[in-house]
């Protein structure tokens, strides 16, 4: 590519010298031509009245003889013309054979006083002349000079003006091909870029150390290649995000279907049987009125949870932030659940750092967190098991919150999913203690929208512990938060 532009460069800098040599041609033989026909004009004319000054009165044949002579040493043909336009004297042919030469342009000019030139053919010899003729007594004296000989030492002239043309062009040539090769190679690399981007490789370099516009192009290619690698890139950003969000939708529409379709099956089932005679029934009939109401309750609090789920991760759920104690929150919350644990024989304990109480929080949403972390706490809690809900100081400016429990624990490897959707670790005792499977994803969202962290330690047969941060002040709004989940 590079050796092709190089030779279409030099190929347009060759012609275009050669059009320049050939003007300068054309023009200079033009001036040369001129210039020499005006010198020689005036020679012809200084000899002519050299060799009139030498003519005596009367020509006679020796005079001729002599004048004759005169000619052929200034190189010329040598005529004299009478008054009446009857050559009289004619160096290179019979004047009596001659026709008459009134009619001549130079003759005439020398008739009226003034030095004559013309340049024609010479029906006597058959051969062009320049003609020259200045007055004389009783008539003109004419040189003339061959035109082949003019042109002969005009073609001699621009002969050796070519020769130092084309020299003095050499220089000119090697400058050219030095740019052609500096300009083939940089516009080779240019067109190499800009294939490189037409096969989709965004990430490929240009070179922009040079000036001038190929710099500039270079420039702006490489900001356009870099552009459209950013784009692409942010597009294959946004391509795997709507695969997730589509694996996402997909799971989580089957999810909801089977979470669905069980109660509902069970209410269908049982509400059939009871219309079909179980209605009168004393011994089943309330049993299975119980089931229906159970799994309707169930139904209730599953679109609960999924409004609940979609409003913050829509982030159409509105948060009322402002400074809290920690402690009233923890307490306030401890006291609904109180009576709850007091069934299960669940000892709830409260362990408040003094050096962190206010919170920067949705007191709501933060009640929510906590309910959904001490009800999945006192299910997995055996009777007469402990749970503790406290704070602790946590980095810098920033507070975390405990659920500490003495169940069952957790495996490791279900760790890094339990804040996913409908994700269970014992699938079948969770929907016989009533669990949605979304309740951890719930606490998850509510503590990012608040600029919150999330995670869990959890040991087999020891018990686990959620906890969650929370800032102590309003966070800078300039600021970029970029909350996450970690599992430990």
């Amino acid at each position: 590519m590079t050796a092709r532009i190089f030779a279409k460069l030099l190929l347009g800098s060759f012609c275009l010298l050669a059009v320049a040599m050939a003007a300068v041609d054309y023009f200079a033989t033009r001036v040369i031509e001129s210039s020499y026909v005006q010198n020689l004009t005036g020679q012809l004319a200084t000899n002519a009245r050299l060799i009139a000054l030498a003519q005596p009165a009367k020509v006679d044949d020796q005079a001729a003889t002599r004048m004759r002579a005169m000619a052929h040493d200034a190189g010329a043909r040598l005529t004299v013309i009478g008054r009446e336009g009857r050559v009289v004297i004619d160096s290179d042919a019979e004047p009596s054979k001659m026709e008459n030469h009134a009619g001549r342009a130079e003759f005439m000019e020398a008739l009226a006083g003034r030095q004559g030139s013309s340049r024609r053919h010479s029906a006597t010899t058959g051969v062009d002349y320049l003609y020259v003729a200045i007055p004389i007594t009783n008539g003109a004296l004419r040189l003339a000079m061959p035109l082949s000989e003019i042109q002969s030492q005009v073609n001699s002239i621009r002969g050796r003006m070519l020769a130092a043309t084309a020299a003095a062009f050499m220089p000119a040539i090697l400058i050219a091909a030095f740019f052609a090769r500096r300009i083939s190679k940089r516009v080779g690399a240019i067109i190499a870029f800009a294939g490189e981007l037409a096969k989709g490789n965004y990430r490929a370099r240009l070179d922009t150390a040079n000036k001038g516009e190929l710099g500039l192009l270079s420039s702006q290619l490489k900001e356009a290649g870099e552009n459209l690698q950013r784009a692409v890139e942010q597009l294959d950003r946004e391509h795997s995000e709507l695969e997730k969000l589509e694996r996402v939708r997909k799971d989580f529409v089957i999810n909801v279907s089977h979470e669905l379709r069980t109660p509902l099956a069970s209410i269908q089932g049982y509400a059939e049987t009871l219309m079909d005679g179980a209605l009168e029934d004393q011994v089943n009939n309330m049993r299975f009125l119980g089931i229906i109401r159970q799994n309707a309750e169930r139904l209730a609090s599953l679109t609960a949870d999924l409004l609940t789920l979609s409003r913050v991760e829509m982030r159409r759920q509105e948060l009322n932030f402002a400074p809290y104690k920690s402690s009233e929150l923890l307490t306030e919350v401890v006291d609904t659940v109180y009576p709850i644990a007091s069934k299960k024989q669940i000892l709830l304990v409260k362990q408040f750092s003094p050096e962190v109480d206010l919170v920067y929080c949705d007191s709501e949403a933060v009640h929510q967190i906590l309910i959904n972390l001490l009800d999945n706490a006192m299910k997995y809690t055996p009777d007469g098991g402990v749970i503790t809900v406290g704070t602790r100081p946590f980095g810098i400016a920033t507070v975390e919150i405990f659920v500490r429990d003495t169940g069952v624990g957790i495996p490791a490897e279900d760790v890094p999913r339990l804040f996913e959707r409908f994700y269970r670790v014992d699938k079948a005792r969770s929907r016989e203690l009533g669990g949605t499977g979304l309740g951890l994803a719930i606490v998850k969202h509510l503590v990012l929208a608040q600029k919150g962290e999330v995670r869990v330690e959890s040991t087999i047969g020891e018990g686990s512990t959620f906890s969650f941060t929370l800032p102590i002040e309003a966070p800078d709004p300039v600021e970029e938060v970029h909350p996450q989940f970690t599992a430990s």
